[in-house]
């Protein structure tokens, strides 16, 4: 017997089981339902009183047929996992690695990611980051035009695809994340607004807000937090990255957030292993991380812009934009010893007072994943270019230095610990010609009020731009690439065995600088950087006990000072 069931509040609805049609009954709340005896098919779609096509399930497990397409049964209980004695990863201490699944291999799939996995390995990292694999229209594109809020993408391999990938990291002792976007649906392909009352009268920058909190809201509220619980319970995700909750507009007592963290602490509890949510938001405000007890939502971790804008302006010298109020060392030292720059201050792109301060003694410093780079702050760039295309060696060591050894959770951006050459830029593929067109103009618009033309801004509809995307895996032992990954794995190796350098206690870290030099005291280890093109002479306030890293050779200890290489960073034990 399998049941069917759909929400869809005082609409009638049919059920279309390959060639035949079954009546649906009434349940509570808007609910219909029909049980089917052994169905010899398992291709499905609901049919609404003013559509003759039938429609794929706003809960589908499976569209093997594309978001357009018939829903397939799928049984979550069939799949052989051999991840049992998996206990978990939990956040406080991990490395996070940032990886886009049709642009991380040639392939292009899930399959081909288990390929690489003992690269990850060998690097030192933790977890993994996926991002966002729910099924969407097209063949590729970042993800974040989901419509399918249940169904892995089927040209990444579909549910078993997601699950292999899974029982394999798990196996090498990976733990994985995976990125979500519950702020609103995809342009093309999104049928659960026609069931029922999924979107509200509002709107944010990517489309209809969500219904969080006017009439019918309680069920989308649930479809919501039961995508949140299948991910982690029935394809064994080990955390989720939510999408720009800012974007959650819930003005009832219990905040949407909140509610995702009280059910998944119940399943962790369920499960006996950690679960990990971790919010995107631009509201620099920690009360996402605070535990409920005292007043907060209860989230595990939130990423921290700040952190990537204050070294991302240092080293390259860029002001534009949202860079403006960025770049000094003052910055750098204010976000390494509180999380954020705009806490209360003022921002100057937005022209008002943004944030709120961090309490020091209270948040723990594994509550903010940082990055030097992340998928936004390549791919929404002109041409979609990395550091590597405008640092020298000498400063994309600097930076990774400064974040491996920050308080803070470090996440990295596939292919940066070997400095890839290759671009990341923003790519789609929207069948429907009037969609790709208003997505090709509206990025040319973008960035010609920024000086651009258009022959420079990459097609985000040309196949090559998507194909310029991928990784070249030929790089990471070739000369200067292999150097940097080297450091990389040096660095993340150091942080774990460093006792000063895990412990994530913000009110412990000092920080002081000089002219183009900055030093961070972390305990019993100092970390010193020269941002100049010529060697410097930097105090440590410390007798340095002996050198534990150095990005750079010709490091030269002088009582209680480093002479630095240009462009250079040690790590030093002191007394």
């Amino acid at each position: 017997m399998t049941v069917f069931s759909v929400w869809a509040p005082e609409k009638p609805v049919k059920l279309r089981l390959g060639d035949r049609d079954f009546a649906m009954e009434a349940g509570e709340d808007g609910w219909w339902h029909v049980d089917v005896p052994d169905p010899d098919v398992t291709d499905y779609g609901f049919i609404l009183p003013d559509q003759e096509k039938p429609l794929p399930d706003p809960r589908s497990p499976w569209q093997p047929d594309g978001v357009h397409g018939l829903s397939r049964v799928y049984d979550h209980s069939a799949f052989a996992w051999t991840d049992q004695g998996w206990t978990g990863r939990q956040l406080p201490g991990s490395v996070l690695y940032e990886l886009h699944i049709g642009t991380f291999t040639p392939e292009g799939t899930f399959d081909s990611a288990i390929e690489r996995l003992d690269h990850l390995v060998d690097l030192g990292v933790d977890l993994v980051e996926l991002l966002p694999v729910n099924a969407f229209n097209g063949t590729y594109n970042w993800g974040y035009d989901g419509v399918c809020w249940f169904a892995p993408h089927e040209a990444y391999g579909g549910p078993d695809g997601l699950k292999r990938f899974v029982d394999a990291a798990h196996a090498k002792g990976l733990g994985v994340v995976l990125d979500v976007v519950y702020n609103h649906f995809g342009p093309s392909g999104a049928y659960a607004p026609m069931f029922a009352p999924y979107l509200s009268s509002g709107s944010n920058a990517w489309g209809s807000s969500v219904n969080l909190d006017g009439p019918g809201s309680e069920e989308v509220r649930r479809y919501i937090v039961d995508s949140v619980l299948m991910w982690l319970r029935d394809y064994h995700i080990d955390g989720l990255r939510l999408d720009a909750v800012h974007a959650l507009h819930d003005e009832g007592a219990v905040h949407l957030l909140e509610q995702m963290a009280v059910e998944v602490e119940t399943l962790s509890t369920e499960l006996r292993r950690p679960l990990s949510l971790i919010a995107e938001s631009d509201l620099n405000d920690a009360k996402l991380i605070t535990p409920r007890e005292a007043g907060g939502y209860g989230l595990h971790a939130q990423w921290d812009d700040d952190v990537h804008h204050a070294l991302h302006t240092l080293l390259t010298g860029e002001r534009q934009g949202y860079y403006g109020d960025f770049g000094s060392l003052d910055c750098l030292r204010t976000v390494l010893e509180g999380a954020f720059f705009h806490a209360g201050t003022w921002s100057s792109f937005r022209g008002r007072r943004h944030g709120r301060p961090v309490d020091r003694q209270r948040t723990a410093g594994h509550r903010f994943v940082t990055f030097l780079q992340n998928h936004d702050q390549i791919g929404n760039r002109a041409i979609g270019d990395r550091l590597t295309a405008t640092l020298s060696p000498g400063l994309l060591k600097v930076g990774a230095t400064l974040l491996l050894t920050s308080p803070f959770t470090p996440m990295l951006f596939m292919g940066e610990e070997w400095a890839a050459s290759s671009p990341w830029q923003y790519f789609t593929s929207h069948p429907e010609p009037d969609l790709a067109a208003a997505v090709q103009n509206g990025r040319r618009k973008e960035f010609a009020a920024h000086g651009w033309s258009e022959a420079e801004v990459p097609d985000p509809q040309d196949p090559a731009t998507f194909e310029r995307s991928k990784l070249d895996w030929s790089e990471p032992g070739k000369p200067g690439h292999a150097e940097i990954l080297e450091l990389y794995r040096k660095l993340i190796r150091l942080r774990r065995s460093t006792p000063g350098l895990s412990d994530p206690w913000l009110h412990k870290v000092e920080v002081w600088h000089g002219d183009q030099h900055v030093v961070i005291r972390r305990g019993p280890t100092v970390v010193a950087a020269n941002l100049a093109e010529t060697p410097q002479t930097v105090s440590v306030r410390a007798l340095p006990r002996s050198v534990l890293l150095a990005t750079s050779p010709g490091v030269i200890v002088e009582r209680d000072r480093l002479v630095l290489p240009p462009e250079s960073a040690a790590v030093v034990s002191v007394r």
